[in-house]
């Protein structure tokens, strides 16, 4: 645990808000009554859900450049930072495994896939492209691995299909993944965390190497909001352009899905940095800003304490279906129920945040 001085508040709060988010729409009231822009999208298309994870990728690649530039530029050796890159890459990988392993432990059933692992496959690859490349050359890798990715699902037919699919559970990644993933698939046979998909992941991360190399830049802060706007506008455009014929999907992480939501990352950040370094506005963000200073800390605890809000069956049934039975029953519409008990278990999981926040502690893995 340290006390950090110092940070990037816009980047605290904008990791926080989608923590938040990440935690509503993983816990609803009742999985089976969500309002549609809280659930991800059924295959192609886009809801405020599916741009939860991108954004997270895209902040773990800002975090990695305004990072390691103070520590290269205080001349700490590459050395003793790849030491620390691969063992916090393989602590966060070890803690989303625990996570999969909640609550019984059956590591015959392991999912070797997740959030935080795909979080750490992305935060060592960009931690390494970070500390060898400059941002030109991070550009041409992110550009060419969203090319070679498209031209890969869209141009090489599922074997024992015969012919290129796009389609659910019988498009290329899915045979990949179908074939050499270990362990559980989430959907059986095939996972949106899977192998092929985590390449353009990992741009999602490098696109947040790009928007990280503005904010570190000399320029003054009018003129990093208007790159970071204009820059994602045109992005978010080119990946509709994309969509038209590589649909835009979270669950295979195309090419132009990477392109919208890094796109509406980089328009995100240019506002939070607006509003809360520039011009001080940190009332409406706080909340944020105190789940962004321990954004890992924060998930965790979401998933642990899901174990007692979810799991817990006093009467034969979960204290979320207590709740949501005891407010539909007075007439309250049944979504708007699920969503209000989201609500208050992400604000349930703010209580240890704040205290933590308070005492100016900070935990990194």
């Amino acid at each position: 645990m340290t006390t950090q001085v110092n940070r990037l508040i816009s980047l605290d709060a904008m990791r926080g808000f989608t923590i938040a988010a990440m935690i509503m729409v993983n816990f609803p009231g009742n999985g089976d009554h969500v309002f549609a822009t809280l659930n991800h999208s059924s295959w192609n298309g886009l809801t405020i859900t599916d741009v939860i994870a991108p954004f997270f990728l895209f902040i773990v690649g800002v975090s990695i450049a305004l990072a390691y530039t103070k520590r290269l530029e205080k001349g700490t050796p590459k050395g003793d930072m790849y030491k620390k890159i691969v063992i916090r890459s393989f602590k966060i990988f070890a803690v989303g495994i625990f996570l999969n392993l909640l609550p019984d432990f059956n590591f015959a059933d392991l999912r070797w896939t997740g959030t935080l692992p795909r979080i750490a496959i992305v935060f060592f690859a960009c931690a390494f492209i970070f500390l060898n490349t400059n941002w030109k050359t991070q550009a041409w890798i992110g550009a060419g691995v969203l090319v070679a990715y498209w031209l890969v699902m869209t141009l090489i037919p599922t074997p024992g299909v015969g012919k290129v699919m796009l389609e659910r559970g019988i498009n290329l990644a899915a045979w990949i993944d179908t074939n050499y993933m270990p362990g559980t698939l989430y959907q059986g046979t095939w996972d949106p965390e899977g192998i092929l998909s985590t390449f353009p992941s990992i741009v999602s991360g490098i696109t947040g190497l790009l928007a990280g190399a503005i904010m570190v830049s000399k320029r003054n802060g009018e003129m990093k909001v208007i790159l970071l706007m204009v820059i994602g506008f045109f992005m978010a455009f080119a990946g509709y352009l994309w969509g038209l014929t590589f649909p835009v999907n979270e669950n295979i992480w195309t090419s132009s899905f990477v392109l919208v939501t890094s796109g509406i990352g980089f328009m995100s950040l240019g506002a939070f940095y607006f509003l809360v370094d520039m011009k001080g506005y940190t009332w409406g963000t706080k909340p944020g800003i105190i789940f962004g200073a321990n954004a890992i800390t924060v998930y965790v605890l979401g998933d642990i304490l899901a174990l007692i809000f979810y799991g817990w069956q006093p009467g034969g049934q979960g204290l979320n279906m207590h709740f949501f039975d005891a407010f539909t029953s007075i007439g309250l519409g049944a979504k708007f129920v699920s969503m209000l008990y989201a609500l208050i278990y992400v604000c349930i999981n703010y209580i240890p945040a704040y205290i933590l926040y308070k005492k100016k502690i900070f935990i990194k893995l």
